[in-house]
């Protein structure tokens, strides 16, 4: 989770710098926590792996409506309403048309729709589909043959980086992480096989593996870069897939960590701060850090680096803060909790 908000937190994405050495700074910084999204769908598949002997997709999505729909769906109405406050402070100051106004409904309508499709939310609702995906396949949850076919429809979008067949925009990757679910799915069934294996794997050639993979994830965007593509740091990059697992084997290798489970108490505040650190990026940082001195394009890689940082520790500490708080109220439903 950590991951993720540093990636939306960051300003280093639409930066151009003139030199190769200033360009791998941003890549590299950018790269060490792209194993984040992937990670979290196999840590998903992990959890819910019983789950799906147990449900159809319409009892399991009932089951999900209280601790993940309902408390979406509020953060995203939460974010809407902001967003229209944002608009009528701005008109009543006299720096807006006000052309919101004609037609409200339709403005509503379409923040709703910008923020379900263009913001992070959107991986929730992947999620959902992706699990009600594998419920209605159930009966093949445990073949090979039916994870190779989810795998090769996420090397698909990985080739379309290259040939553009479609929008290579995350909303459209709809299918492309299923595998990845499906994967922790079946990585939970032979868990005790798993551990054996990566265990009996060094830690030397396992730190090498995940440096080989990264200076390769690197290069891949640095040659999406060089062709001009729109999407140079998308997850689904065949070596940020490797990449990916890799990253994720040696999480497993380290095992638990007891003042993570003790302080960050992940399983209970995860859910929480990945539905409030994206309001805090569109709301809260514009109003925090104003002016030309935060203009992240504009800033020398190494400021912009440091930026990214500060934005990310705003943004997870006040997140966390409020998730805490939500988890002993009366509203900690709206949390997942």
């Amino acid at each position: 989770m950590m991951g993720i908000v540093f990636e939306h937190s960051a300003t280093l994405w639409g930066s151009n710098y003139a030199t190769d050495g200033e360009t791998f700074l941003q890549i590299a910084v950018m790269q060490f926590f792209k194993f984040a999204t992937i990670a979290f769908f196999l840590i998903g598949g992990f959890l819910i792996n019983y789950k799906f002997t147990e449900y159809t997709p319409g009892q399991y999505i009932k089951r999900r409506f209280a601790n993940t729909i309902k408390p979406w769906l509020f953060w995203i109405m939460i974010l809407v309403i902001a967003n229209l406050a944002q608009k009528w402070v701005v008109f009543n100051k006299g720096n807006s048309s006000g052309d919101f106004l004609a037609d409200p409904i339709a403005y509503f309508l379409d923040q709703f729709r910008y923020i379900l499709f263009e913001s992070s939310f959107w991986f929730i609702l992947n999620f959902l589909i992706c699990i009600s995906l594998l419920l209605i396949f159930k009966r093949w949850i445990y073949k090979i043959w039916f994870g190779i076919i989810l795998l090769v429809i996420s090397l698909l979008y990985s080739v379309n980086l290259y040939t553009e067949w479609f929008i290579t925009h995350h909303s459209s990757a709809l299918f492309g992480f299923v595998f990845y679910l499906w994967l922790g799915v079946y990585l939970n069934r032979y868990y005790d096989g798993v551990m054996k294996w990566i265990k009996g794997i060094s830690w030397k050639a396992l730190i090498s593996v995940n440096l080989l993979f990264f200076v390769l994830a690197g290069a891949e965007t640095y040659l999406l870069m060089q062709r001009g593509s729109h999407d140079s740091f998308n997850t689904l990059r065949i070596t940020n897939i490797i990449y990916s697992l890799s990253m994720f084997s040696m999480l497993l290798k380290i095992g638990d960590i007891k003042w993570i489970d003790r302080v960050l108490t992940p399983r209970k505040s995860t859910f929480g701060i990945y539905l409030i650190h994206q309001i805090l990026i569109i709301r809260l940082l514009p109003e925090v850090l104003k002016g030309k001195i935060w203009a992240g394009v504009e800033l020398s890689v190494y400021r912009n680096i440091g930026y990214s940082f500060l934005r990310f520790a705003i943004v997870y500490l006040i997140s966390f803060a409020i998730t805490k708080l939500l988890q002993h109220s009366r509203f900690k439903w709206v949390i997942g909790n």
